[in-house]
């Protein structure tokens, strides 16, 4: 048995469900705990199956840099730049 409970355990312990909860509230609490779990066990489904997804797809959402606006113009040699006066005006 589960948990390592007897058939007598298992009986005075719905006994006792049923005087505490009464006879029409446990279908409802038993509905309410299967609902429950199975929404558990599909959440770790999803979960494990996030986890489980190969990386490509966090990769393919990054953001690729944009190429180089001109390659000639960069490999080119650097454009001369006037000389700056710094005296004072006179």
């Amino acid at each position: 048995m589960p948990f390592g409970l007897g058939f007598g355990e298992l009986l005075i312990i719905l006994a006792v469900l049923l005087l505490v909860f009464g006879a029409k509230r446990l279908p409802e609490l038993g509905g309410a705990l299967g609902k429950g779990i199975r929404e558990f066990k599909s959440s770790v489904r999803d979960i494990e199956g996030e986890l489980k997804r190969p990386t490509d797809q966090a990769q393919l959402q990054r953001p690729v840099p944009p190429p180089a606006a001109n390659v000639e113009a960069r490999d080119a040699a650097p454009v001369a730049t006037p000389p700056v006066n710094r005296e004072e005006p006179r």
